[in-house]
C-alpha cells in the first residue's frame, strides 16, 4: 500500500512531493557539510545526487513520500522531510530524512512541517503510530524531537553503518494516536508564538 502524493500546507510552510525540477534548489539549500554529519548518505554534501536519486525513486515507487519544504514568508526552499517505512496495513509510518538549512533552524519551519505531517498522518490517514528515528549521538535532533512531544522508546545499538564506516546507534521515538491531541496543541502553541508581534 502506498501514499497518495499530496501537497501539505499551513500558514508557515508548503510541503510539495519531490520532483526532478526540485533538484537544483534542494542542492543549493543543502550545500552545508554540517547538515549531513549524521546522515547515512550524502555525508558532507559530496553525494547530493545519490540522496536525490534515492528519494525520487522511493517516492516514484510509492514506498516513501519525500517533500520539499517551502517557507511561505520568504518563498525559499526550507529543506526536506519524508514519510518513510510506510505500513498502512498496520497504520504506521515514520517521519524522517528531515533537514533544513541553518537559516531556518529555531524558526517556525520545523514545528510547522511536523504539524502538517503529523496532522496528515493521524487526521487524514487514520494512523495509530508515527515513528521518528535519529542518530543517538545527534543531541540537537534529539532535543528537537523531544520538544515536539514525541516519546523516547529506546536505542537500537549498532543499528546502521555510517558512510565513514563507523557504527550508528539509533534512538527511536514515537507519537501515538491518543497522544496526538496533546502534541497537536503543543505544536499549535509554539507556532502561535511565531505570529505574535515582537515585544509581546
Amino acid at each position: 500500500m502506498s501514499l497518495e502524493r499530496i501537497v501539505l500546507e499551513n500558514a508557515y510552510v508548503r510541503l510539495e512531493p519531490i520532483e526532478e525540477r526540485h533538484r537544483n534548489v534542494l542542492r543549493a539549500a543543502g550545500d552545508d557539510p554540517d547538515l549531513w554529519r549524521f546522515a547515512s548518505i550524502n555525508q558532507h554534501n559530496q553525494d547530493f545526487d545519490a540522496w536525490m536519486e534515492d528519494r525520487l525513486a522511493a517516492t516514484e515507487r510509492g514506498m516513501d513520500l519525500t517533500f520539499i519544504a517551502v517557507d511561505k514568508a520568504s518563498g525559499e526552499c526550507a529543506g526536506s522531510s519524508s514519510f518513510l517505512a510506510v505500513t498502512l496495513a498496520h497504520k504506521r509510518l515514520e517521519i524522517g530524512w528531515t533537514w533544513y538549512p541553518k537559516r531556518f533552524w529555531a524558526s517556525a519551519v520545523n514545528p510547522a512541517c511536523k504539524r502538517a505531517m503529523l496532522g496528515h498522518g493521524f487526521d487524514s490517514l487514520g494512523l495509530n503510530r508515527i515513528e521518528l528515528k535519529l542518530d543517538a549521538a545527534n543531541s540537537r535532533s534529539w532535543k528537537a524531537v523531544e520538544k515536539l512531544g514525541a516519546r523516547h522508546e529506546g536505542v537500537f545499538r549498532r543499528h546502521m553503518v555510517k558512510p565513514d564506516g563507523g557504527l550508528r546507534d539509533t534512538a527511536w521515538f514515537s507519537v501515538l494516536k491518543d497522544e496526538w491531541p496533546a502534541v497537536r496543541d503543543r505544536l499549535d502553541a509554539r507556532l502561535a508564538a511565531f505570529s505574535r508581534p515582537s515585544g509581546c
